[in-house]
């Protein structure tokens, strides 16, 4: 996948291109679904293949107060997007002057300026250009008259189904999944494990006084974590390794009454060693149980075991 990021500096493909435009936070299997239908056109009228996607969330521009928070940072999204197969992706810097961009201007400059788009794949509720006045029905008599086909595509269930009346597959829904705690619901709606970011820093270590040494992992204030709790999870480090862990993310209510923010440390099964300022990886398995408060230290460390136990059952390592 060759990743484009200035408009003014497009290859232009001789023999055009399939594309699809959207925020593309989270990649998850609606994404996939249109983007397949895309590369499948492509090879059918030997055209390059394209995403049109943006560096950060557009809400964060046109309303920074209700943004998002995302699923994925831009270079995950960037490395998910190359899992596809798609010849290229062309990222938009989104500013005020962009959000300000008329739909029309959006298609003349992008859609065919940049990229020589002969059909263009978006879903059929698909919005775009200053207050989102663009449309498919924009698109289609713009592409009558520039030269590309419109083509409006039927949203999906989890399962790749037509939604046909169930809720399709979306980034907010998987947002509410995670929310909520109903991982498998999330992780189905994605097609793979949740995964979060960050750098180990320096915690409180009370985790490591009672005998089990976790990573305090810093993740970036607008990225979507899962909702308070314990997980099973892998943790990946820097060298690509896996290692199964027990995840707690939360406020650690046994010993603080009044935390502000929740933290996420991962206990990594039966490894040691220094973890301090690696960036580190978190793909959430499966959720084990809610954040509790504990009557006692030794009540806490008992569960603890049982919660290790069974992220070992739950990741085949044990």
């Amino acid at each position: 996948m060759q990743v484009l990021r200035d408009p003014d500096a497009c290859p232009r493909p001789p023999h055009g291109t399939v594309v699809t435009i959207g925020a593309y936070d989270g990649v998850h299997r609606g994404h996939r679904a249109v983007i397949s239908h895309v590369r499948r056109l492509a090879g059918e009228r030997g055209a390059a293949s394209a995403v049109v996607t943006f560096d950060r969330h557009p809400a964060s521009v046109v309303r920074p107060d209700s943004a998002p928070l995302l699923l994925t940072d831009l270079d995950q999204k960037l490395e998910l997007l190359h899992t596809t197969g798609v010849d290229y992706t062309l990222v938009l810097h989104f500013d005020e002057a962009r959000s300000k961009e008329s739909a029309e201007d959006f298609v003349t400059e992008v859609l065919v300026g940049c990229l020589n788009a002969k059909a263009v794949v978006v879903g059929e509720d698909f919005h775009f250009g200053h207050q989102r006045r663009g449309n498919v029905a924009l698109l289609a008599d713009m592409g009558a008259e520039l030269g590309f086909e419109v083509i409006g595509v039927a949203l999906v269930t989890p399962d790749g189904a037509l939604a046909d009346g169930e809720r399709p597959v979306s980034s907010t829904a998987v947002r509410e999944a995670l929310r909520e705690g109903r991982l498998a619901e999330a992780n189905r709606m994605l097609g793979r494990h949740h995964e979060v970011r960050g750098r180990v820093v320096d915690g409180d270590k009370r985790a490591r006084d009672l005998g089990f040494p976790t990573a305090n992992v810093a993740v970036a204030p607008d990225i979507c974590l899962p909702a308070d709790g314990i997980y099973a999870a892998w943790y990946r480090r820097p060298d690509g390794r896996a290692h199964p862990a027990a995840v707690s993310l939360g406020r650690r209510p046994t010993f603080y009454d009044d935390a502000e923010t929740s933290v996420l440390e991962a206990h990594l099964l039966d490894w040691k060693g220094d973890l301090y300022g690696e960036p580190a990886r978190i793909a959430f398995v499966e959720r084990l149980r809610d954040e509790e408060r504990f009557a006692s230290v030794d009540a806490l460390v008992d569960q603890m075991h049982r919660d290790c136990e069974r992220a070992r059952r739950v990741l085949g390592s044990a």
